[in-house]
């Protein structure tokens, strides 16, 4: 039998052996949740594209109605990942006509559509949208954390509906059963939950805030 060659994955050298895929290749899906409390529902179609002029391979399109802290609200997006679940591109507009569209290279860098760079937000890979479980997805599709591999500290790139301008955040996630249950902690550790994916990797519930809704 011959050895098992090693990779680098994360920083660390693996063998073959150890390179298990947790999710099954992706397929057009859709899936909706509804908050626990309170009116609302999140309606998201994810598929496979193949975008030769960005390098996009996956594509999200949904939309997001609720009414969490108090103020009403209704928006659309669109966000563009690579094959590696890198964010490239993401558009997100209100019913009232509002809208944010910002570029990126995959690596954490930044630009508006018209090219001006965006230093600010260095780093940031993953986006967060507010009242968004599936955006919990992209870290953990992104990462295909282990056990092993202990906490990821990030920073995203986090926007939230009443002002439509987009901050960094800092999370950390934590992988508890590869392809199954992942962590997710805010950076001040106020507030911690451990989110159940499917096969896709797509949160199934989200404790206290959201549930899935059979299609």
């Amino acid at each position: 039998m011959g050895l098992l060659q090693p990779h680098v994955r994360h920083g660390r050298r693996v063998c073959q052996a150890d390179l298990i895929v947790p999710f099954r290749p992706l397929l057009p899906t859709t899936v909706r949740w509804r908050p626990i409390e309170g009116d609302g529902l999140e309606h998201v179609t994810i598929a496979p594209i193949n975008d030769t002029a960005t390098g996009a391979a996956i594509r999200a399109s949904g939309v997001i109605i609720g009414g969490r802290g108090g103020s009403p609200y209704g928006v659309f997006y669109r966000i563009d990942c690579a094959a590696n679940w890198a964010v490239l591109s993401f558009s997100v507009e209100t019913t009232e006509g509002r809208r944010l569209a910002l570029l990126s290279d995959g690596k954490g860098h930044w630009r508006t559509e018209d090219g001006l760079s965006l230093p600010q937000f260095d780093g940031c890979i993953d986006i967060d949208l507010y009242g968004s479980p599936f955006t919990n997805s992209l870290p953990i599709r992104r990462l295909e954390l282990t056990p092993e591999d202990g906490t990821a500290k990030l920073s995203m790139l986090y926007i939230p509906f009443d002002s439509f301008e987009p901050v960094r955040d800092g999370q950390y996630y934590t992988c508890i059963v590869p392809g199954a249950l992942y962590r997710y902690a805010a950076e001040d550790r106020a507030f911690t939950v451990d989110l159940p994916v499917d096969a896709d990797g797509l949160v199934i519930d989200y404790p206290i805030y959201f549930k899935r809704v059979d299609l």
